[in-house]
């Protein structure tokens, strides 16, 4: 009997309707029935998945992180698993999972059936499945709209970086965890829940979606143009070996800034400093090789 697959797809995604056909008929083709509902905004995600809970026995989204983070509290409620069609412009929640971006292998991997379980981050209440940050990816959150990633897509990253970076200015935190509280004078404060961000820098190179541990890396530099010499450490998470990078692995963080600061999670801006950082073991069920 063929399994009943909520299909959540972001149609204003650069993907858009072709990528909702194709993984339509990719799920067809492994023997999994969608069940399309339309969505126009990722606040509807969650109570869509708990609205159709007791219809189907999956749920299937198809888009990038933000897509994917707006339905984590849905599924945590029903307790369904999550199958991720990667269709967005980064899709570092994937990449982490090691689920291919080509669409039919990775409906494939949800019809065979395997899942793991993974943790959830959660700021001030707000979940993350990647990275939560405050500083430099804020800014470039808040820069990189939806009509920049449809019109350049990844190549909007380094566009709206270069030009987050020629305007930085560090600010000063408090950073408190378990080893008590330190104030610092930083470009970013990230913390992160996953192995990925950033379209495929690592968080820490020993960093895993499954540890119980939260990852938060501090940018102590006084010049942001430092950051092009960290390039190479940054994609293989080996940031934390640079003396101006604090790093810190704890399971709990709070944030003090001065002045309110905006928090980016999964590149979506979610809420200010102060903020709290916790984690959630195991609270989502993923189909993944």
């Amino acid at each position: 009997m063929s399994s009943q697959a909520l299909l959540l797809v972001n149609t204003k995604s650069r993907s858009g309707a072709a990528g909702c056909e194709a993984a339509k008929q990719s799920l067809l083709a492994n023997g999994v029935t969608p069940v399309h509902v339309e969505c126009e905004r990722r606040e509807e995600l969650s109570p869509l998945i708990v609205a159709h809970a007791d219809k189907v026995d999956l749920v299937v989204v198809g888009g990038g992180d933000g897509t994917i983070n707006a339905a984590a509290f849905g599924i945590i409620e029903t307790g369904l698993p999550l199958g991720i069609l990667p269709m967005g412009t980064a899709n570092d929640l994937a990449r982490t999972l090691n689920i291919p971006p080509d669409i039919a292998q990775a409906a494939r991997i949800i019809a065979s059936g395997r899942t793991r379980k993974i943790d959830l981050g959660l700021v001030n209440g707000e979940p993350f499945f990647n990275v939560a940050s405050i500083g430099l990816s804020a800014d470039l959150a808040r820069q990189l709209t939806r009509e920049i990633k449809r019109r350049f897509g990844r190549l909007a990253y380094a566009f709206t970086a270069l030009n987050v970076l020629s305007q930085a200015r560090p600010f000063r935190a408090t950073i408190v965890s378990e080893d008590g509280a330190v104030r610092v004078r930083t470009l970013q404060i990230a913390v992160g829940n996953g192995r990925y961000y950033g379209g495929g820098n690592a968080v820490e190179k020993d960093a895993a979606i499954d540890d119980e541990h939260l990852d938060l890396y501090s940018l102590e530099l006084r010049r942001a143009w430092k950051l092009a010499l960290m390039a190479r450490s940054f994609r293989y998470g080996e940031h934390g070996a640079w003396d101006e990078v604090r790093a810190i692995r704890a399971k709990e963080f709070e944030i003090r800034t001065r002045r309110p600061r905006s928090v980016n999670a999964d590149g979506e801006i979610v809420t200010k400093t102060p903020a709290h950082f916790s984690i959630r073991p195991a609270a989502v069920r993923v189909f993944a090789p």
